[in-house]
């Protein structure tokens, strides 16, 4: 419901039954400990909630011994009447609800050691009395639709929450707060705004209920209650009961103000010092300098320097075979970086490999063109911050089929010995297995589909974390304790722990040696009984070497069945105690080592501190706090020995406590509040503060929110924030750039000092605050800086790159269209139209065109053609099912020839593709609906609790080529419409469609597709339903009919 309508006239029908002070009032039994008195008065918006809040708060007074009285009269606030009660309950009271008089009287009942409890609209109550909003903590402002968040318990052992999960999901209406009461209050809960659709009232740190002692008295808060269904759920009655025990003094639980011992977000501030494609290309890894500069990588072979003063600066681009997953991977400084300079890089070299595709089936002399390895190497780094590639010392390779998707693994990083870790991915295609684990033995099938071959061998380098000594002449030994003693036959030495899929992010803890890893899953929606367990992600700790199960176990220990791809015949699931390896491409040991557990597995929900959505685990770095460490920055005791995992998909930061052996202990969110879209790379620096590379939307590319942040402990000081576009970034001399710092701020609100460095000569050349223009006169490659400094001194900064001699292409993707409509396993025709002002005519070998699977917010690259014109392959998906939201991305790119002295520059152009079959449940947005779980659903879920006026929207949608569209419905109800309509929600109307009573809910029934007619262009495509009351249909799926 509408601010307007909750300020709104008063509702007429209230509930007489509850009114009047007149009423007889019950005196307590001598078995109830306590009398509250419930005011429910309303002067403004009405919850029809309200009776059912009335009867659990007596249901939970005659469970909690206390004596429950209510009223809508504000004549029962009297001096002489209020002192019968050791609180007042105000249960969503809205408006203006009682006079002077007796709001002193209130008053002086508070300050006397009543206490008060509000839930929810307490907090749109009495704005014009200010000693009221001191009660409340917070006077409402906004709300989104009701849908369900996640909420995260603060106070594990207040009376309120005590019993509340670390991450407690519920459905309510969520209320956004004028202002944040953390600094007067003591939070119990807080909102995880990621994990629904806060609106524009959004808060970032979002506490949702607290308490506080006021004036004497009690002060307790909750902003659940809105809906009815909340007074019948067992987890909201007994935070409700815990906070009348507490206001009530039942309890002896306190609530201090908030602690510096206990960080809070407020306490953080989020330092840019790269943003942009432009600076970070495609963010793979990062590595921080004892001087607090980034080096930082992108997967295109560049390799970036970033200073600690936010200017960035390319220090090499390291040449490499670039295809799928394969290019530049890890980045790491050596342990005596200060004295040495060696930096260490995982890459895959160029070679003599084909062009384009490797074959899927064939024989061996058809695979052997794309046999290839990835290089670990060191390289120099120079002290005017460039990588001299002429000081490469090679250190180790690990072989790679190319050519075809996926997994490469790379991270780098050293234990507190100098032993250097390398993780390697099980170079295995996912993608024809069905979800379930890659085991295809079949003699005439690329071998890139078992993956038996790798991660379950001995002999093998690949799908393991490998751990040697480097030393002169980057020559490696290795230390002793791997798993495999040197000379055992059919191993490998440098085997320090194996059975991985994808290990593509690890930190070992440099106190205990102890390494946290996380490992990626198989992307079965749903256990099956033939194949094995559904998709499960592992987040692990390595304390010794060990088989940590892939392919044939997941989790818990969880067995994946052997499966005959040539039969399609199931058998026995796989000896998680005793695994064996009998592939016909098994090099190594037969039998295998036992399989450990994984620390933290999940799937989906199953763990409610993790959300939910698409699983992406990344093992990130252990906080060793050093009292020494002079830091005015550095993170506090607090998180001494904690591990900060993190979540790419999902785009959150968790901090896990480990025990003394290793046991899992609280995990808590870390600074929710942050701009973060998907953590890449995490490491903590020497200054005690998190370095965070963020890898931005979209698919094998950078965007303009790929970033390295830097995250500073200030308790509460923060950083100004410096932002500058500019009109153009390159072009010939002389060039005139206008450069706009619209954006810039200062979060503390005091006044700025500007300065704008256009040449970065480190001359200050403008201190105007408002737009500003400089023309370059001669070619060279320029970073335009702006600073800003606050009263206290902190400085923040940004820059742009700006190119003088070259311009940049411009890439246009003429087909397919953006939106439009395909089926897996076509061949999509395509047309690329490039621009260049130096670059003429264009050389279309150089154009390069490829195919993404496209999945949930990430991808893997699966073909790829050059050319300005031709066709390119799309593979049949058989690693996903019906339950993943997969679909298709076109990328097209060029990079020119330079010239003039200045480097390249590379344009792209993207189109996303929609799959003929959509599953309504993979909406880009909605209003009003739920989904629901069924498991006759296609993917087994629907859109459901459809009523008039709902809608459900897709974007992007182009209908070119598409004759009409069909509908997998089900009803139990009366029945609608569904009208299509395209750019809004009362944009041009593309198709009406009748729905009937199916039967029943779950009762499905097929709409055939009937015409449309396509307004043209690509944009969002609105389902909008209409029809009577109440419940109408549920829609399970949608088919684009395409002309052919």
């Amino acid at each position: 419901m509408s601010l307007k309508r909750r300020l709104g006239v008063l509702v007429t029908s209230m509930v007489t039954a509850l009114t009047g002070v007149a009423l007889p009032m019950q005196t307590a039994s001598a078995h109830e400990a306590a009398t509250v008195l419930v005011f429910s008065k309303t002067a403004g918006f009405r919850h029809d909630s309200i009776p059912d809040g009335i009867k659990a708060i007596k249901d939970l007074g005659a469970q909690n011994h206390f004596a429950v009285e209510a009223t809508e009269d504000a004549a029962a606030f009297t001096d002489a009447n209020l002192k019968r009660f050791n609180a007042v309950v105000w249960l969503s009271t809205t408006g203006d609800v009682l006079n002077a008089d007796q709001q002193a009287a209130f008053e002086r009942y508070v300050k006397g050691g009543g206490g008060y409890v509000g839930v929810h609209a307490a907090s749109d109550t009495e704005y014009d009395w200010p000693w009221y909003g001191e009660l409340v903590g917070a006077y409402f402002k906004s709300h989104p639709q009701i849908q369900q968040a996640n909420v995260k318990v603060e106070d594990h052992e207040h009376v309120s929450t005590v019993d509340l999960p670390e991450t407690w999901p519920r459905t309510d209406e969520w209320y956004n707060y004028r202002e944040n009461p953390r600094s007067n209050v003591h939070v119990l809960a807080s909102l995880d705004e990621k994990s629904y659709q806060p609106g524009d009232g959004a808060m970032g740190d979002h506490p949702i209920a607290w308490c506080h002692e006021n004036s004497g008295g009690r002060s307790w808060y909750t902003g659940g209650g809105h809906t009815k269904a909340s007074y019948a759920e067992p987890a909201f009655l007994k935070h409700l009961a815990g906070g009348i025990k507490y206001a009530t003094k039942l309890s002896e639980a306190g609530c201090a103000k908030e602690t510096q011992e206990d960080p809070v977000d407020a306490d953080f501030d989020q330092i840019t010092l790269a943003k942009g494609e432009e600076k970070t290309g495609e963010p793979i890894a990062l590595s921080v300098l004892p001087n607090r500069d980034v080096l930082h990588t992108s997967r295109d072979g560049r390799v970036w320097y970033t200073s600690s003063s936010a200017t960035t600066s390319l220090a090499g681009q390291i040449p490499v075979y670039n295809h799928d997953e394969d290019g530049l991977q890890g980045v790491a400084i050596d342990p005596d970086f200060a004295k040495n300079r060696w930096v260490y890089l995982y890459y895959a070299p160029k070679l003599n490999t084909p062009a384009g595709d490797a074959p899927e089936n064939g024989t061996p002399a058809d695979f052997e063109p794309f046999k290839g390895y990835n290089q670990l190497s060191r390289f120099k780094l120079g002290t005017d911050n460039k990588l001299d590639l002429t000081s490469e010392q090679k250190i180790l390779q690990v072989p790679a089929e190319r050519g075809i998707c996926c997994h490469a693994g790379g991270e780098i990083d050293f234990d507190p010995k100098g032993n250097l870790y390398l993780s390697t991915g099980d170079d295995s295609n996912p993608f024809a297995s069905d979800g379930f684990t890659p085991i295809d033995e079949r003699a005439d099938r690329n071998p890139v589909y078992d993956a038996q071959r790798t991660s379950a061998n001995t002999n093998d380098l690949r799908g393991k974390v490998l751990r040697i000594k480097v030393g002169a002449g980057g020559k490696y030994t290795i230390p002793k304790g791997n798993l495999f003693p040197k000379g055992t036959a059919k191993t490998k030495p440098e085997i320090y722990a194996m059975g991985f899929r994808n290990p593509f992010r690890f930190a070992v803890d440099r106190k205990t040696g102890w390494i946290h890893l996380a490992d990626y899953g198989p992307d079965a929606g749903a256990a099956d009984p033939k194949r094995g367990p559904g998709g499960t992600v592992e987040f692990n700790l390595i304390k010794k070497p060990g088989n940590f199960g892939w392919p044939y176990c997941v989790g818990d220990n969880l067995p994946f069945i052997d499966y005959d791809f040539a039969t399609k015949q199931s058998g026995a699931a796989f000896d998680c105690a005793k695994p064996k390896n009998t592939s016909p491409r098994n090099t190594g040991l037969t039998d295998l080592p036992p399989v450990e557990k994984a620390w933290i597995p999940y799937d989906g929900g199953s763990l409610p501190e993790f959300g939910t959505g698409p699983e992406s685990p990344m093992g990130g770095p252990v906080y060793q706090f050093d009292a020494k460490n002079p830091s005015q920055t550095k993170f506090p005791e607090y998180f001494n020995g904690k591990t900060f995992a993190y979540e790419w998909e999902r785009g959150w930061i968790k901090e896990i406590t480990v025990g003394a052996n290793g046991e899992r202990g609280a995990i808590k969110p870390f600074f929710d509040s942050m701009d973060l879209v998907r953590p890449m790379n995490l490491e903590f620096g020497p200054d005690g503060a998190l370095y965070v590379l963020d890898y931005g939307t979209g698919y094998f590319g950078g965007s303009k929110e790929s970033a390295v942040y830097r995250i500073d402990y200030t308790k509460g000081r923060r950083t100004p924030v410096a932002q500058v576009a500019a009109d153009k970034t390159s072009g010939q001399a002389p060039l005139t750039v206008k450069f706009d710092p619209a954006g810039t701020n200062d979060p503390d609100g005091g006044a700025l000092t500007y300065a704008w460095d256009f040449d970065g000569n480190g001359t200050t050349d403008s201190t105007e605050a408002t737009p500003v223009s400089h023309t370059y006169a001669a070619n060279g490659q320029y970073t335009a800086k702006l600073s800003v400094t606050d009263s206290t001194g902190l400085t923040g900064s940004a820059s742009v790159v700006v190119t003088v001699g070259n311009t940049a292409p411009v890439v246009t993707l003429k087909t397919p269209v953006n939106g439009s409509v395909f089926s897996f396993g076509d061949m999509v025709p395509f047309k690329v139209e490039v621009t260049d002002a130096e670059d003429n005519p264009i050389d279309c070998s150089k154009v390069t065109v490829e195919y993404i699977l496209g999945h949930e917010g990430h991808g893997h690259p699966l073909s790829r053609a050059t050319g300005c014109e031709g066709t390119i392959a799309t593979p049949a998906d058989e690693g996903h099912g019906a339950d993943a939201n997969v679909f298709g991305v076109i990328n097209a790119s060029y990079t020119d020839n330079g010239g003039n002295g200045v480097p390249a520059l590379t344009g792209e152009a993207e189109s996303i593709l929609q799959p003929k079959l959509k599953q309504a449940e993979f909406y880009t947005q909605s209003s009003g609906i739920e989904v629901v779980a069924h498991a006759a659903a296609s993917g087994g879920k629907r859109v459901g609790h459809i009523e008039s006026g709902d809608w459900i929207k897709f974007d992007p949608v182009n209908l070119v080529g598409v004759s009409g569209i069909g509908y997998r419905v089900s009803s139990g109800g009366a029945g609608g419409t569904i009208e299509v309509h395209s750019g809004a929600v009362d944009g041009p109307l593309v198709q009406t469609v009748t729905v009937a009573n199916t039967g029943g809910w779950d009762t499905y029934a097929d709409i055939p597709a009937s015409a449309i007619t396509d307004p043209g262009g690509t944009g969002p495509l609105f389902l909008v339903f209409k029809g009577g009351s109440g419940g109408l249909f549920d829609v399970d799926a949608i088919t684009f009919e395409e002309n052919r």
